[in-house]
């Protein structure tokens, strides 16, 4: 397992629009949340150490700030041919067996995942009510031990978002495993 860095993506850059299938059986677009004050989109797979690191952190951010307007939404976009641990069924079984709360969608294309510049799982991008990105980062400063986390960037950078303060110039780019991509046709 190598680490990766996520790229550094301007901020103030628009989310773009997807069309994806979820665990549910929907499908999803950007659209169908447009009611939200934030939108937090996560690039995430099953197999991953860092995604399985913080899964149920994520689950207690949608818990928490759900009732504020926030809604993550999971994107898994590896390649299921090579890492079929990561394709549909097995994310069926991850948000099961994690009692996900927030949608998990497949980018089976890859397409959603190269448009939004995303290089790591997990890779984290935080859109405003207007979808301009604000945040775009790590959860936290300890991925391995949330107890050990002194400094909580995602929470923080909602908590500005959402009371109208400006999200804190020095972000510190997410990092994990690469995304799988297809080397094959």
């Amino acid at each position: 397992m190598t680490l990766t860095e996520s790229f550094s993506v301007p901020i103030g850059s628009s989310a773009h629009a997807f069309h994806l299938k979820g665990v549910d059986d929907r499908m999803h677009s950007l659209a169908d949340y447009a009611g939200s004050k934030v939108l937090i989109v996560i690039f995430m797979c099953n197999h991953c150490p860092y995604v399985q690191a913080i899964i149920d952190r994520l689950i207690s951010i949608q818990e928490e700030y759900s009732d504020r307007s926030v809604q993550l939404i999971g994107i898994n976009s590896n390649d299921d041919l090579d890492y079929p641990k990561d394709d549909f069924e097995h994310m069926e079984i991850f948000s099961t067996e994690h009692a996900m709360n927030f949608p998990y969608l497949r980018d089976d294309t890859q397409e959603v995942a190269r448009v939004y510049q995303a290089k790591c799982t997990p890779d984290i991008f935080v859109y405003d009510s207007e979808r301009a990105l604000r945040y775009h980062g790590r959860i936290d400063d300890c991925w391995k031990d949330e107890k050990r986390a002194v400094k909580n960037d995602l929470r923080d950078a909602l908590d500005a978002i959402l009371d109208g303060r400006e999200v804190s110039k020095k972000q510190f780019p997410a990092m994990g495993c690469s995304i799988k991509w297809r080397n094959h046709v």
